[in-house]
């Protein structure tokens, strides 16, 4: 008997190499779609962690807003002008800062630029800079001056203007206004309220761009209710 060949044909070999030419270009493209897909979703998430670590900062320091110790600014002797403007937003469009003065929320590094000294009952009073001595009786309270500053696509912060945040698309802070100064609830926002007595919450909105365009451009908002009455 004669023993069957074994092997492969010319049409088996053609068929296998016209299959395969077939799949690897539809292998190329589902690799390279799961290459895009993993980019964008990475961009996504470290916009968003960049927008979770910067308006989470803001939060602490917005409620901390007009907080100068145990007593109002109006007991407070040698207050500085700028106790009195607690919270504002201004200057020209593209190019505008958000200023506060702000209770020192724990360690920051930097001398305070006030510190108010109060025995919580009847006395208070505002030094410039730190104050290490203190009388029995007497708490001292660090008071910071917080800036951010929104300049050429960059969120910047501190006197030396330092870089918190590139890729900012845009970056704009309104004020929940109640409808008097006795009020709590907020009638409405106002970027430049007349009365800061009458300011509730301030509304940030920060939208963050993928320089790679890999992501479209992503918008975060954040409420942050004040804790103490700017009067």
């Amino acid at each position: 008997m004669k023993r069957m060949s074994s092997g492969f044909g010319l049409v088996e070999l053609m068929v296998a190499l016209v299959l395969g030419m077939l799949m690897v270009p539809g292998m190329a493209q589902i690799s390279l779609s799961a290459r895009e897909t993993y980019a964008s979703q990475r961009a996504s998430a470290m916009l968003q962690e960049d927008a979770r670590y910067v308006l989470s900062k803001m939060a602490r320091e917005i409620r901390m807003a007009g907080m100068f110790g145990c007593l109002g600014s109006e007991f407070i002797i040698d207050a500085p002008s700028a106790f009195q403007t607690p919270v504002s937003w201004h200057g020209p469009a593209g190019s505008r800062s958000l200023q506060m003065i702000s209770a020192d929320i724990g360690p920051q590094g930097t001398r305070p630029d006030w510190t108010v000294v109060s025995d919580c009952t009847t006395f208070a009073q505002a030094y410039r800079g730190a104050r290490s001595s203190l009388s029995p009786g007497e708490t001292g309270f660090p008071v910071r001056r917080v800036v951010y500053r929104f300049d050429k696509g960059q969120l910047k912060t501190g006197p030396d203007n330092a870089v918190l945040l590139d890729n900012v698309a845009t970056f704009d802070v309104s004020f929940g206004v109640a409808g008097s100064a006795s009020a709590q609830s907020v009638l409405r926002y106002e970027s430049s309220p007349a009365d800061v007595a009458r300011i509730r919450s301030v509304k940030v909105a920060l939208t963050l761009r993928d320089p790679g365009g890999r992501v479209k451009d992503q918008a975060y908002h954040l409420v942050v209710a004040l804790r103490n009455r700017l009067v």
